[in-house]
């Protein structure tokens, strides 16, 4: 499996992005997914992780009621739509796969800068 990031940019503080993250291959459904971000300096975060078939395991705190994880696994993609953007949100993010027998998968990352 592999996974390509998009969708990211640069964007006013309260725009919207939405995150793109193409899996090849054909386990995608199998896998659990999640949105990590890193920040300059700091360490990788959970930003928000989806089910193999699709429920919301869990949001960041700081991203509760702005950002939507979701999938579509009729075509090897997982989103994520970023609303209410803000500057503290810039990081680069990344696409992250579970597979069952938990072994972890990482795409290339995708910068989101917000400015203020």
């Amino acid at each position: 499996v592999q996974l390509v990031e998009s969708g990211g940019g640069l964007v006013q503080a309260g725009g919207s992005l939405r995150l793109s993250c193409a899996a090849s291959g054909n386990t995608f459904g199998s896998n659990a997914m999640a949105w990590y971000r890193q920040a300059p300096g700091k360490q990788r975060e959970l930003v928000a992780a989806i089910t193999s078939a699709g429920s919301v395991l869990k949001y960041a705190d700081s991203v509760k009621g702005r950002f939507t994880i979701s999938r579509d696994n009729a075509k090897n993609t997982m989103y994520l739509q970023m609303n209410s953007l803000k500057p503290e949100d810039t990081a680069v993010y990344y696409c992250n796969a579970r597979t069952p027998s938990s072994t972890s998968i990482w795409g290339q990352g995708t910068q989101v800068t917000v400015s203020s």
